[in-house]
């Protein structure tokens, strides 16, 4: 059976780290909310999210394998991992790469603070003071506390630092190129001074980017555009 993912159908968002790691593995998944049919749709989700259930979902992304729903991206990923062969096979590497995983969690609900610094059911339009203000100490604080960190786990890896964890591609060098693209598109400007300053993460972004079924995702119509809806947001006036 494919693994049935559940998210909303018109933006990357927390999916999408989900996505890369199933595209990566060459699995078949269904990405539920995007389909068209019966048991399909946002209506089908939502139907099965408020449907009583010894573990509900709180929110999506949630996976549904063999009648389980599995919640939150870092704990989907630690589960996904060792089955996509996408996670150490030593206990304590995997380990690691969840805690990584966390830090990436904590990482994007800075990034979504930025334009939604009051409140998520404000527009931003009622807010943009604030963001303004929150995007500047993002960029000039957050952004390299966050990726001189990742840079040093990079760096510090003693089987390489081609990548995060060993010597072997995991969900979260998938993640890494994610958060790459992600703030390129947000905040073009302030990546273009500033991603210098971390070069191995960026020969890791471009790395995964040419990996040849994250290549071909990358031009297909799974993958969904950045977008205003989404948690990487680009309005000019945050920038740099």
């Amino acid at each position: 059976m494919p693994y049935e993912l559940f998210y909303w159908p018109t933006i990357q968002g927390r999916g999408e780290f989900i996505r890369l790691a199933l595209e990566e593995a060459g699995v078949d998944y269904i990405d539920v909310a995007r389909r068209r049919g019966r048991g399909m749709g946002v209506a089908a989700m939502m139907k099965l999210m408020e449907a009583p259930a010894a573990h509900p979902a709180f929110a999506p992304p949630f996976l549904r394998v063999d009648g389980e729903l599995i919640a939150h991206t870092a704990n989907i990923l630690d589960w996904l991992g060792p089955r996509l062969k996408l996670a150490p096979a030593n206990a304590q590497a995997r380990r690691w790469t969840h805690q990584l995983q966390l830090s990436v969690t904590d990482f994007l609900v800075e990034v979504h603070d930025t334009h939604h610094p009051i409140a998520s059911a404000l527009y931003y339009e009622e807010q943009k003071r604030e963001s303004r203000r929150r995007a500047r100490i993002f960029i000039e604080q957050r952004i390299p506390k966050y990726l001189d960190y990742f840079e040093q786990v990079l760096e510090s890896n003693p089987q390489g630092d081609r990548h995060m964890v060993g010597r072997s591609l995991t969900y979260v060098d998938l993640s890494m190129f994610q958060l790459i693209e992600g703030l390129r598109y947000a905040f073009p400007r302030a990546m273009a001074a500033s991603e210098s300053s971390w070069p191995r993460l960026v020969a890791l972004h471009d790395a995964v980017a040419v990996r040849p079924r994250i290549a071909a995702y990358l031009k297909s119509k799974r993958r969904i555009a950045f977008n205003r809806d989404g948690i990487f947001r680009h309005y000019p006036e945050l920038d740099l």
